[in-house]
């Protein structure tokens, strides 16, 4: 059962990770559009540093480093993306409020589970464990 956290944390972190990498690194100027098409100012710099957040927080929950921390910078990430890229309230066309609210409470789900980690911490295979914490 030690392992179960590693593989929790891992699966969970993918995400942040991967979007990190492709939706705001290697994708950033898709993504800036899109941002930038919800209203938001200066939409390359949210992306690129809403990037480094996400890939921050993926990369110390996964390592179990300061996951905490980790799961606190996901929050930090999450929040304002679920309530301005997925405002599924404000969209007449029934098919892209459904996708959007969707995307919406996948966030929503996310955030309880990084709520947890900064709870629970990372679990007996991490760096904090060896660290004591």
């Amino acid at each position: 059962m030690k392992y179960v956290p590693l593989i929790g944390r891992t699966l969970f972190s993918l995400i942040f990770l991967m979007s990190g990498i492709m939706g705001h690194m290697v994708g950033a100027t898709g993504t800036a559009a899109y941002a930038a098409s919800a209203g938001l100012p200066a939409p390359m710099a949210l992306v690129v540093i809403s990037g480094i957040v996400a890939l921050l927080g993926a990369l110390s929950i996964i390592l179990g480093c300061k996951a905490k921390l980790g799961a606190w910078l996901i929050v930090l990430f999450l929040i304002p993306v679920t309530f301005t890229m997925h405002k599924f309230w404000g969209i007449t066309d029934p098919t892209q409020s459904q996708m959007q609210m969707v995307f919406f409470m996948k966030n929503i789900g996310l955030i309880g589970g990084a709520l947890m980690i900064t709870y629970f911490g990372a679990g007996p295979i991490s760096i904090d464990a060896s660290k004591g914490k």
